[in-house]
């Protein structure tokens, strides 16, 4: 994705803190570090020399990187892009006369107030956003509500017509047990001897 240039304001800024970390973490020279380590200074100038480098280095490095901690944590670029485009915003809208409108800032006017001014119409089309995906979902839902309603009263059909024929099928089982069964067997037999004898040879 790519993102929006950074401000002048940003640059500047951004440039300037940089120089200042530069000379703070210098600021302390070598000639102010022998005073404080002169013999050790004047035995072994070579090491003493490298050993304040590093320290130097260590400092500034460490500055920066507390100050770029900072910035991330409190979102400090994006702030000061917002506020410089602002800024370049007031400064062509003053320009241009557009001095009265209801969110032009005015000494009278409280800061609230005209951060009401540019913020209302965007919550208000938010709003009106989350009201249409709210009745999208709505909708969605009445019809998964009645799918689903659907299904069960299909499954209460089905349900009910399983226990009347399991109740069919009991009623009959009941007959069927009720009924002479060595009866039944020999009335098969003899029906099953009727129809050999009545079948040409």
């Amino acid at each position: 994705m790519k993102t929006a240039p950074d401000s002048k304001r940003w640059t500047h800024f951004h440039s300037a803190l940089q120089l200042a970390i530069s000379r703070s973490a210098h600021k302390w020279t070598y000639e102010d570090f022998q005073e404080c380590f002169t013999l050790w200074c004047k035995e072994e100038p070579h090491g003493a020399e490298g050993i304040f480098n590093t320290v130097s280095r260590h400092m500034e490095d460490q500055i920066h990187q507390s100050c770029e901690n900072l910035f991330k944590e409190f979102n400090v670029r994006d702030s000061i892009n917002i506020l410089h485009a602002v800024v370049s915003e007031a400064r062509t809208r003053k320009q241009r006369g557009e001095i009265h409108g209801k969110d032009v800032w005015r000494e009278n006017l409280a800061p609230r107030a005209a951060v009401r001014a540019r913020t209302v119409r965007v919550m208000e089309s938010e709003v009106e956003r989350i009201r249409a995906e709210l009745q999208a979902l709505e909708e969605e839902n009445a019809a998964l509500y009645a799918r689903c309603k659907d299904n069960d009263d299909k499954q209460r059909a089905a349900d009910a017509k399983t226990v009347e024929l399991l109740d069919i099928l009991d009623d009959v089982y009941a007959k069927w047990s009720q009924l002479p069964q060595d009866e039944i067997g020999v009335w098969a037999l003899e029906s099953a001897e009727n129809v050999g004898l009545a079948q040409p040879p």
